[in-house]
């Protein structure tokens, strides 16, 4: 069975990186619309936090995004071959901490 192409492989990483930015334009533009001045107390509150989350999710979305891009760059650097992603999630004393 003949392997996949790299070409598709790169070209798929191109093609999620253009649909997560335009899911982050979505996520702000959500982000930007006004809450309802008629709202109050519990409608309010509610308001707020679906904004809090779409913002959490749109940074979220903007790591990923980072991630994609970086790896794009590593295929290009490693002749086409996408290497598995380096997780760099840890916080910053498990980043330095001595093993």
């Amino acid at each position: 069975m003949k392997p996949m192409s790299n070409n598709f492989t790169e070209e798929a990483a191109r093609q999620l990186l253009l649909s997560t930015e335009m899911a982050i334009h979505n996520m702000i533009e959500e982000i930007k619309k006004p809450i309802d001045p008629e709202l109050s107390g519990s409608g309010r509150k509610a308001e707020l936090a679906s904004i809090k989350q779409t913002a959490l999710d749109a940074k979220e979305m903007l790591v990923i995004r980072q991630e994609i891009e970086q790896m794009i760059k590593n295929a290009m650097e490693n002749d086409g071959q996408v290497d598995e992603a380096v997780d760099f999630s840890g916080g910053f004393a498990e980043r330095y901490s001595k093993k």
